[in-house]
């Protein structure tokens, strides 16, 4: 009794995204880490290994993102998040294998799996993070969440740091490897022990929705619907530039720093992320203002930081280019302080920005079955965004239009993501005696959680 009384006091939608942000705090998180060291924290010189890694993995992301959504509703978010947890540690263990054996094939490889297993993982990420919190709260579930997952990058760029300050072979050593994997294996089994949808109960006593799942052929032609939503596709050049800087910031740390500098660079990068997100959850979440107001202030806010943000970062890199054989350490306060700020300010931006378009989703529906659909598209996009950038850095253009084409991907994205949160609703608690317009999925077969209720009272 006791027990069932415990185990009911952590199936609250707060604990369960405190969970997820665990597990991802173990697995995309240290996957970040990893990939924020630059090279995958080998040698400058494996770039090349890396983008190849990275273009298999955010090229079957892409592939398998347009229908995760559809895999998530079928098996449940349980079974997937395992599944892709799993992903995340075969992908480390390949670097661990090459720094030892030096086979290359396994890590192009194991970035193809992680792809596959990433898309579904994240689909299950969106269903839960954005259907789980009332209305009033999705800006701080997400903040939540997200400062959960960076963390990730924290303990992971502080291990590299430990067990590489006095590293100046270029790579980091092959005890920081062995430290990811663990780390990894540890995410696997807290995704063991997550509640099941069902039995995740609100503070006011009524349950989550569910996601019912559907026959293959429904699940199928309501991904495709998804490509009638409006709003979903004017987010596309959103998507696209969410993760399509990665490879630039991550290639500038490669070059310019020295590994010990790295390290602390990515530590402090995704630092920055758990501050921006948090500041920006709360903005969103302000009851003063109603929930367009919110979004449109926070949005003109975000035009403002980033353009300024980018700007200062193609006039730094005018100043140098791939070819840079002078890595900086963190004790030559002259080279090291300005670019140092730059880069954990870009990690600041990203936090702000995808923290802003998690709760967009949100605000756009309460259904889960459709959320999940919403965050596979949109990782998806986002992934096929990232294997372009990752194609491109494996080119030989100059590091200076790289970091144009980045710039400009997210100054277009903004008169596209105005019109979607110009619409925002202040709630999407639909009567159901409404119908649903043309092209318009937010109600689609009317929100599960309107089902809930009903059965309340």
């Amino acid at each position: 009794m006791i027990l069932d009384r415990y185990f009911k006091g952590l199936n609250t939608p707060l604990i369960q995204i405190i969970f997820l942000g665990l597990i991802c705090l173990c697995c995309p998180g240290m996957f970040n880490a990893l990939s924020g060291l630059g090279a995958g924290g080998s040698m400058s010189s494996n770039v090349g290994l890396t983008d190849a890694a990275n273009g298999a993995l955010y090229g079957c992301f892409a592939i398998v993102g347009f229908f995760a959504g559809s895999v998530t509703n079928t098996l449940g978010v349980n079974a997937t998040l395992t599944l892709g947890s799993i992903g995340y540690a075969i992908y480390s263990s390949a670097f661990w294998v090459y720094d030892r054996k030096q086979v290359s094939g396994f890590v192009v490889a194991a970035g193809a799996i992680l792809g596959c297993l990433a898309a579904v993982f994240w689909s299950a990420q969106g269903a839960i993070m954005m259907s789980y919190p009332e209305e009033k709260d999705k800006g701080k579930f997400v903040a939540i969440f997200w400062a959960l997952f960076n963390c990730g990058g924290i303990l992971g760029s502080l291990i590299a740091l430990c067990l590489n300050l006095q590293n100046s072979t270029g790579g980091v050593s092959t005890g920081t490897y062995t430290a990811f994997v663990v780390i990894m294996l540890i995410g696997v089994i807290f995704s063991l022990v997550l509640a099941k949808p069902a039995h995740v109960v609100r503070r006011d006593g009524s349950h989550v929705a569910v996601a019912k799942s559907a026959h293959w052929t429904v699940e199928l032609k309501n991904t495709l619907l998804v490509w009638k939503e409006w709003r979903m596709l004017a987010l596309i050049p959103a998507f696209l530039a969410s993760n399509w800087f990665y490879a630039y910031q991550f290639r500038i740390n490669s070059i310019y720093f020295d590994p010990s500098t790295r390290a602390l660079n990515d530590l402090m990068y995704w630092g920055l992320q758990v501050v921006g997100s948090m500041m920006i959850g709360m903005l969103l979440d302000y009851q003063g203002l109603q929930r367009r107001t919110r979004g449109l202030v926070a949005l003109g806010i975000l035009f403002l930081l980033l353009n300024a943000i980018w700007a200062g970062g193609f006039a730094f890199q005018l100043t140098f280019d791939a070819d840079f054989k002078h890595p900086v350490h963190w004790d030559n306060g002259s080279r090291f302080g300005g670019p140092f700020v730059l880069f954990i300010l870009y990690g600041f931006s990203d936090s702000v920005y995808q923290t802003y378009l998690y709760w967009l989703m949100g605000a756009m529906s309460n259904d889960p079955a459709l959320l999940a659909r919403y965050a596979g598209f949109y990782k998806a996009m986002q992934s096929a965004g990232a294997a372009a950038a990752f194609g491109i850095d494996a080119s030989s253009i100059r590091l200076r239009w790289e970091c144009l084409i980045c710039w400009i991907l997210v100054f277009i994205s903004f008169p596209l993501i105005f019109l979607v949160a110009n619409k925002v609703t202040e709630t999407n608690v639909a009567s159901p005696l409404e119908t649903m317009t043309d092209g318009d999925l937010s109600n689609e077969n009317i929100s599960s959680s309107i089902e809930t209720d009903e059965k309340k009272l």
